[in-house]
């Protein structure tokens, strides 16, 4: 029976929704019954591009990623800001020194600064965290710098693109641009919702000298099972 002096949960509160040029992004606040809790969701149209609820992959990538890195005071770009969580995990590191956040998707960026997301104050506050209004894709045609670390955490698979424009970016040309993006000895890695591709690890080992693939498990209580994520890593 329901206790009379508890006040009514919603289920889902919209926070904020605006239009953007791929279609409508929302942020909201969604309480899930299997762990008693509210979590954070961004929200393109109907999909799923974020939740607090699944932040595992999103920290191994930069924690993953940036263990191939080689010097102190690194210079870190981050590809998508989503929820923090990757620049989060990356400035926890103590050799960062810079973590530059490229969001093509400005409210992403204005609902950290507002506060309105768990990590948004904190990463704001920080001066070693710059967000950058740009399209990661486009930066990648055409770097205007190079960084020691590179952590893409965008589309949901090297073969499964937020939009079809974003597809060339895993052939050998562009991620040739990509490395060339990098100083020397500097990390690419990328966060997968797939198991590991072979047809694009083949693609990073003709482009890098060292690469990997690292599947990466972690408890869904939504289904109370073990999902998965990959983390690729390429260097040099």
């Amino acid at each position: 029976m329901a206790d009379p002096d508890r006040p009514a949960r919603r289920l889902v509160e919209e926070i904020d929704y605006r239009p953007t040029p791929i279609g409508p992004v929302s942020l909201r606040r969604r309480w899930v019954s299997a762990i008693d809790a509210d979590v954070h969701e961004v929200m393109l149209g109907d999909e799923h591009l974020m939740s607090s609820l699944f932040t595992v992959g999103e920290i191994r990538l930069a924690e993953l990623g940036l263990a191939w890195a080689q010097e102190d005071g690194l210079d870190v770009l981050v590809g998508g800001l989503g929820l923090g969580y990757t620049a989060r995990a990356a400035l926890d590191d103590p050799r960062v020194a810079r973590v530059e956040v490229a969001e093509y998707l400005e409210p992403v960026i204005d609902w950290h600064r507002a506060g309105l997301t768990p990590l948004g104050a904190a990463l704001s506050a920080d001066p070693r965290c710059a967000f950058r209004h740009v399209d990661f894709f486009a930066l990648m045609a055409a770097p205007d710098r190079q960084w020691d670390a590179i952590l893409l955490d965008i589309d949901h698979a090297p073969d499964r693109w937020l939009a079809p424009s974003h597809a060339d970016f895993y052939g050998e040309a562009a991620l040739g641009r990509l490395r060339d993006a990098l100083r020397p000895q500097g990390v690419f890695a990328l966060w997968s919702d797939d198991r590991p591709d072979a047809r694009f690890t083949a693609r990073l080992a003709a482009v890098f000298a060292q690469t990997d693939a690292v599947e990466v498990e972690f408890p869904n209580p939504l289904s109370s099972e073990t999902s998965r994520c990959t983390i690729y890593r390429a260097r040099g």
